[in-house]
């Protein structure tokens, strides 16, 4: 039985940026597989491992040498190969050719009759050890960073500089090198608790050296000694901590040898505001903050070391050093804004720039006022809601120049709120400048009433529009300014119930910027904009599972509001899922009707023409359309769909007693024009000639 081996590469370099360093594990544990692979490598294993200073991969069972391989390929018919004579064509030369071999090396066999030209290679093992050193270089290079870099005289590029390389099989290093590492059996340690150059004997041993060096190698290690760390320290002071994703994540990709220890501040920055403290902590020093049994922020927050256990002491003071300056910093700052109300900071907006050809972050405010006056009126609210929302609009972005926001930007909006309740503004006013950015992400929660739901919709519609006005809007998967997220968000907060037409907000919002000057086709951009938020609705339908023919057929009906077309969808879809029988009757109804129709002739139907047997469709296409109309007017598309299918009892009879295509030309285009009546009905509906009648 052939030899298997193991395989041990460590490039080890400047701490890598903890996002690169998990992205660049990810890509390594698809490449390395696709690699040996594509090279026919039989091995049992790979493993990829990392710390802040290297990445690893180690592969286990690896052969000897490649798989011998026979590939045989059928070529062109025998007779198109070779000429009268037994001579080759071109045709046979250039498919030897491109197998690399020659016309000689082909065979001729049949196949069903038919003599074809075949090309076989064989293809010999090769030695691994030889393969590998080409392999091994090719990951280094491969890997894609956010950036990249050169230093010294190289023209290599990677993230950080390359300090050294470890490449070996079993007990063999081999011959790799990159902007001047030569590889080796030298791996390097912690560079507190074990610096300098360990010898690794075999590649078997690699990581058993590295840990012995105190580097955890592996980033869910790390992260399980992390959590273990906070658990104990929770049960010691009874508190918990806040351990967000993202920011556990940069720790655990932050330190090789991680040691969770509590740390303190003065209980007296406890009167900051505590979103600044944890912005503080989390944002800028990746500290995690300890909260009591009422969710309630205490002095105490977590760090996690790098250093030497027996230091913890000092690694514990010098941090709550660089709090207690953050801190001091953010306390300064909060009683600095203070002194002016909020509204001080409205004029100053001013000197901000929103973008460079729609102005200045106050005429932003400026444009929020007049649309949020608008959308006051459209969703009848009572005048002190009104005014919220309007005194809302005015105020929920001038803390952005507020010290405590240019310091610690993540918490604008929140500040505004602060300094809006100690400004004496109403509680409603304050929640919707704290919660106007809501929804900010996929399942971030929505502004909690109607007033901040509405300043959060003028917030991003304003972006939105502007943006499309000066043609900035996305294209293909290229979204800078996240119009699509924000789009997203508008269309939550009107299916949750926020009753305005968004069509409207919209022809206000580019109304506002062609008073500021903004020069733009307005109908154009409409288009533009209101397709944009009918697109997102699709795709927000298609992902919550509805088929996309039955948007298809809501649309039709010429339905812009995303609310109204969710609604529409999600009944017509009910109808199809669950009520075949009325989904049956619409597409029954429809089809027998709009096969017939001539809209030429449009629908202007002769009573007085009208025999016995269409009476009672005539009667009911009338009835129809008034209870259709009031059905869809009160937003209650089901009772629109039984309406609709009670046509289908009279449909029937018409179909079953009248000949439509009379000779009498009259008596026909009568009998046409009131088809094309039946069918209008459907019209402002749904479009069911665009859906099947099952799934």
């Amino acid at each position: 039985m052939a030899e298997k081996h193991t395989l041990a590469f460590e490039i080890g370099v400047e701490e890598i940026p903890a996002f690169d360093l998990d992205s660049a594990n990810k890509q390594l544990e698809k490449m390395v597989p696709a690699a040996f692979t594509d090279a026919r490598i039989p091995f049992d294993s790979v493993e990829i491992h990392s710390s802040p200073r290297r990445l690893i991969v180690m592969a286990y069972g690896v052969a000897d040498a490649t798989e011998a391989l026979v590939e045989e390929y059928k070529g062109p018919a025998a007779k198109i190969a070779f000429d009268a004579d037994g001579n080759p064509t071109k045709a046979a030369i250039g498919f030897a050719r491109g197998k690399g071999l020659t016309p000689e090396n082909l065979e001729r066999r049949e196949v069903k009759g038919v003599e074809y030209v075949f090309a076989t290679k064989n293809i010999p093992a090769t030695p691994v050890a030889d393969l590998l050193p080409d392999i091994l270089a090719g990951f280094i290079t491969a890997i894609k960073w956010p950036r990249s870099q050169r230093w010294a005289a190289y023209s290599e590029y990677f993230v950080r500089p390359v300090r050294w390389i470890v490449a070996m099989l079993d007990d063999v290093v081999l011959p790799v090198s990159f902007a001047g590492a030569t590889s080796g059996n030298v791996t390097f340690g912690h560079r507190v608790l074990a610096p300098g150059a360990h010898t690794v004997d075999t590649a078997a041993n690699l990581l058993d050296v590295v840990r012995a060096a105190y580097v955890i190698p592996t980033q869910s290690e790390r992260e399980r000694i992390i959590r273990e760390g906070v658990a104990a320290i929770e049960a010691e002071t009874g508190f918990t901590a806040e351990l967000p994703a993202k920011t556990l994540l940069e720790v655990v990709n932050l330190s090789e040898y991680p040691q969770p220890l509590v740390s303190t501040f003065d209980e007296e920055f406890l009167q900051v505001p505590e979103e600044i403290i944890v912005d503080a902590m989390l944002m800028h020093q990746r500290y995690f903050p300890l909260y009591d049994a009422d969710h309630k922020l205490t002095n105490k927050f977590i760090i996690v070391s790098n250093g030497n256990p027996e230091c913890a002491a000092t690694i514990i003071d010098g941090n709550e050093r660089v709090v207690r300056a953050r801190l001091d910093d953010a306390k300064f700052f909060y009683e600095e804004d203070l002194k002016h109300p909020l509204e001080f900071y409205v004029n100053k907006l001013d000197k901000v720039v929103f973008q460079e050809s729609l102005g200045t972050v106050k005429q932003k405010a400026e444009r929020l006022v007049k649309l949020a006056g608008a959308l006051a009126a459209d969703a009848q609210l009572s005048e002190a809601d009104a005014a919220d929302l309007v005194r809302a609009a005015q105020l929920c972005k001038a803390d952005l120049v507020t010290n405590a926001v240019i310091e610690f930007t993540s918490v604008q909006g929140v500040m505004g709120s602060y300094y809006a309740a100690a400004s004496g503004e109403t509680p409603q006013v304050a929640q919707a400048i704290g919660q106007h950015y809501q929804p900010r992400f996929a399942g971030d929660e929505l502004p909690e009433t109607t007033v901040g739901k509405l300043v959060a919709l003028a917030d991003k519609l304003d972006t939105i529009c502007g943006l499309f006005s000066v043609g900035q809007g996305p294209t293909g998967s290229s979204d800078p300014f996240a119009l699509r997220r924000s789009a997203i968000g508008i269309v939550n907060m009107l299916e949750a119930g926020v009753n305005i037409s968004l069509a409207a907000a919209i022809d206000c919002s580019l109304a506002a910027f062609a008073e500021q000057g903004v020069q733009f086709d307005a109908a154009a951009v409409r288009a533009e904009v209101v397709d944009f938020f009918v697109t997102r609705t699709k795709v927000m339908l298609r992902d919550a599972g509805v088929e996309a023919d039955t948007i298809d057929a809501v649309l039709a009906a010429g339905v812009e509001e995303p609310a109204v077309i969710g609604q529409r969808a999600h009944a017509l879809e009910d109808a199809r899922a669950n009520d075949a029988e009325t989904f049956d009757n619409l597409a029954t109804a429809y089809a027998r009707a709009n096969n017939l129709r001539k809209p030429e002739l449009g629908s202007a139907v002769d009573d007085g023409l009208l025999t016995e047997p269409e009476r009672p469709l005539a009667a009911a296409v009338a009835q129809a359309e008034g209870t259709v109309a009031a059905a869809l007017e009160a937003d209650s598309f089901a009772a629109a769909l039984s309406e609709l299918a009670a046509l289908r009892a009279p449909i029937d009879g018409f179909f079953a007693d009248v000949m439509v295509m009379d000779e009498d030309p009259a008596l026909r285009d009568n009998r046409l024009r009131l088809l094309n009546r039946f069918v209008a009905v459907f019209a402002n509906v749904a479009d069911f000639g665009k859906m099947a009648k099952s799934k």
